[in-house]
């Protein structure tokens, strides 16, 4: 049973544990022990793909009755209560075996792949800055656990480091678990004497399953109350494996049928069973004996001589135990042996009774065990023995096993790919069927049987024949333990499918563990993630393409336009060659040479930056963006110290202190507000101070010609205030290429504006025309008039006439 309550912000675990309390009291006499877990808090991230998914890992225990998951969320912002930030919808998914395999954006999964199910619930806020919800899982499958949280896809606006605080949406799970102690234990083929005392509602029980089992019977006899007068018996048989039966599990009404008898066709190996007994409201104690009978299918059907032994089998050795090789009966005490045929019941006079287990008619058939060679991580071959190609008789299927290690394996992508020989089957029209499944394998005896599921297992179908020779099959995050392949051939007939004759069939068998789907495509890139001590992959697209193995095109970008955008991207820097000009005509070599080392790796770093194919690296990615970031804030520093107009040796000094300062500082945080803003601030500065020194020391405005502020300086301050704005409050993902080129051109002609001429030599200044008497005349170079000129070369000529 799976529901979700909201609960009001107050509620503590003591009203959790009420709860729970409530619902195990119905079990038995309530002998339970809680446990409880916590993880640490994490940063909620807007969804992309999977990799943008913060997921946790919970192992639930064995016997566990109640598991119940505490979501909390709250807000942050800059390390203070975000109560101003806005309400956004944190989703939570759920999966029990491997991490969900979710699908928020509707994309197309890639060819052949199986989508497993998975449990999601929505938080909305209750409070200004936190949120909590409950999701209760009434007997939960033991084992791990996933939770898979994420918050809505935002607008992909892209905003710089520093701006401003961010609104941080933290989600932090906690998992409480009440698992009950002292489940009494059956054993196939044993009956045993039971009651329900009246102040109980249920009993429940537990047997394990071994290999080799093709059916469990549960059987429930000499069912009577305390008086011993009734006719039917008052309870309902429930069973499930691997966790206690919930409402929807396999049930019998033992009132309506008797003998109570609940059939189990084709039960999961090696795994727990649990019985539940539950009274329906009678006022006497109900007493009655309970017994779990099996069919074992271990016996091979052909003898185990000469030809059986040429190729490696399994019949509980490799995989596990047969019931033949597990408890015999003289292990438990006062049970008598004898030479009584299977399926007698032997009365005693104890409690116990003894229950032959049943030979099944249909054998199961030798399950050929695979040699796991591990390459990598996630990168995992399973080799057959004697393969890769398989021969199929026409009478009997052949069945493979593959086994996934816990936790190892579950991050990964299960393939699976079959390939028809043709010409082996002689021109037959034949047809080769597979199953994969978990836990078990689906032998297909029934001649005309193309399914993989029953009614208690479930599976993934294959097929191939003579027109389509090869299928793929693909599970992201597959569930670990033991899968099994089941292939069988069958010939196609007008009345159906039938079985071959003396036809075999050759196939190509290939099965084997990646990180991703295909190594995520041509516009994907496949990252390994951790969370805490798990492991596990994930796609991340670019060029527009979604999915999970970045083949879903619906929004991708076409070659056309990629290439206008790299283009776009890269011959906007060609606005750096009129500064450069004009820094070369004024003598600022060394300005004009950052320019040139700015114009040339942002060039080759848009051109290796591109998301889709249309790419281009001369050298490393991160040696390219290093060096485009600080030709980027070079190309700020030396405009504006040379606006200033200080000494060369001067100018040169600041100039050598900033290219190792700025170099310090983005390999501290290449995004950071403050590798921009600061150094530009402290050259502005410098800038600041000289001018005010001119002012003061002239006593008039700096530069001192209007035309210099209107046609110059004013222009210049504009440009580039719109490129700053532009960068910080206009810049997506979507308009990324040509808001980016116009910030590459608006920067390239600010400093075509702001950059001063250079000064020219001193030239012969004409006297004017003498006054009368004794005096001074200041004389000034027509360039330092219009705020060209340094002021030290600056020429007072000193008349005195009489």
């Amino acid at each position: 049973m799976w529901w979700l309550e909201g609960f009001r912000s107050g509620m503590g675990r003591l009203e959790i544990l009420l709860l729970v309390y409530t619902l195990l009291c119905s079990l038995g006499d309530c002998l339970f022990v809680t446990d409880y877990f916590t993880r640490t808090p994490r940063k909620l991230n807007a969804y992309r793909s999977f990799a943008s998914v913060e997921l946790f890992h919970f192992n639930v225990p064995e016997d566990t009755v109640v598991a119940v998951w505490n979501l909390i969320t709250f807000k942050e912002q800059g390390g203070t209560f975000g109560d101003s930030c806005p309400d956004r919808n944190v989703t939570v998914y759920f999966r029990s075996g491997a991490p969900p395999v979710i699908n928020p954006l509707q994309t197309r999964f890639p060819k052949d792949t199986i989508i497993p199910g998975s449990f999601a619930v929505t938080l909305t806020w209750t409070l200004p800055n936190r949120t909590t919800g409950v999701f209760n899982v009434t007997s939960p499958l033991p084992g791990d656990w996933f939770l898979a949280a994420h918050l809505p896809k935002d607008e992909g606006k892209i905003s710089v480091k520093g701006l401003h605080e961010e609104c941080q949406y933290l989600f932090q799970p906690q998992l409480i678990v009440q698992r009950l102690i002292g489940i009494s234990v059956l054993y196939p083929g044993y009956f045993i004497d039971q009651m329900i005392p009246l102040h109980n509602r249920s009993v429940l029980y537990k047997v394990f399953i071994p290999n080799y089992i093709s059916r469990v019977k549960v059987q429930l006899v000499d069912c009577n109350t305390k008086n011993r007068s009734g006719e039917s018996c008052p309870v309902l048989l429930k069973i499930r494996s691997r966790a206690p039966p919930v409402h929807n599990s396999s049930a019998m009404d033992c009132r309506e049928n008797l003998p109570c008898e609940l059939d189990v066709p084709l039960p999961s190996w090696e795994q727990w069973y649990y019985i539940l007994v539950e009274r329906y409201l009678s006022s006497s104690d109900v007493y009655f004996r309970i017994g779990v009978q099996v069919k074992d299918c271990s016996k091979p059907s052909v003898s185990k001589g000469s030809s059986a032994m040429n190729m490696p089998q399994s019949f509980g050795t490799a995989m596990g135990f047969s019931l033949s090789e597990t408890m015999p009966a003289a292990s438990l005490p006062n049970v008598p042996q004898n030479g009584s045929d299977q399926g007698s019941l032997l009365n005693t006079e104890d409690s116990i009774t003894y229950l032959a287990p049943i030979a099944d008619t249909n054998k199961c058939w030798p399950i050929r065990p695979t040699l796991r060679n591990e390459l990598d991580t996630f990168s995992v071959h399973f080799y057959i023995f004697f393969g890769p190609n398989i021969s199929i008789p026409p009478d009997r299927a052949a069945i493979f096993a593959i086994n996934l290690m816990p936790v190892l394996d579950s991050g990964g992508v299960l393939n699976m790919e079959l390939k028809l020989n043709v010409s082996s089957v002689r021109g037959e029209n034949i047809t080769i069927f597979g199953c994969l499944n978990h836990g078990m394998p689906l032998s297909l005896h029934d001649n005309t049987s193309v399914s993989c599921e029953s009614e208690s297992v479930s599976g993934f179908h294959l097929s191939i024949n003579t027109t389509t020779n090869i299928t793929k099959l693909r599970i992201p995050y597959p569930q670990t333990g033991t899968w099994y392949l089941s292939l069988r051939s069958l010939c196609a007939t007008e009345h159906g499918f039938e079985l071959c004759t003396n036809v075999t069939a050759e196939v190509y068998l290939r099965s084997y563990l990646t990180p991703c789907i295909n190594d995520c495509g041509t516009y994907g890139q496949c990252k390994l993630l951790r969370t805490n001590n798990y492991l596990y992959a994930a796609c991340e697209c670019k060029a527009g393409w979604d999915g999970w193995g970045c083949t879903d095109n619906t929004e991708a970008y076409s070659y056309g336009f990629q290439l206008l955008s790299t283009l776009l991207l890269c011959l906007s820097n060609l606005m750096f060659v009129p500064p450069v000009t004009i820094a070369i005509r004024s003598h600022y070599l060394l300005e004009a040479s950052v320019y040139i080392f700015t114009m040339f790796f942002s060039t080759f770093y848009h051109a290796c930056d591109q998301p889709g194919i249309v790419v281009f690296c001369i050298m490393e990615y991160d040696v390219l963006q290093f060096c485009d970031f600080l030709g980027s804030l070079m190309s700020v520093w030396v405009t504006v110290i040379a606006m200033a107009r200080l000494k060369s040796i001067i100018k040169q000094v600041l100039y050598l202190l900033g290219a190792m300062a700025l170099s310090m500082a983005l390999q501290l945080d290449r995004h950071g507000l403050w590798n921009l803003l600061g150094p530009s601030l402290f050259a502005l500065g410098i800038m600041a101070i000289a001018w005010t020194v001119r002012t003061i020391r002239r006593r008039r405005c700096y530069p001192p010609t209007w035309k210099r502020w209107v046609f110059f300086l004013f222009p210049g301050t504009t440009i580039a205030t719109s490129a700053v704005a532009l960068y910080a409050f206009v810049e997506t993902e979507e308009n990324y290429f040509y808001i980016h080129s116009i910030w590459h051109m608006l920067i390239a002609g600010s400093v075509g504006f702001l950059l001063p001429p250079r000064a020219k030599p001193d030239v012969k200044v004409t006297p004017l025309k003498r006054r009368r008497g004794c005096g001074y005349q200041l004389c000034v170079n027509e360039h330092e008039e219009m705020g060209l000129v340094d002021p030290a070369i600056i020429t007072i000529n000193s008349i005195c006439t009489s």
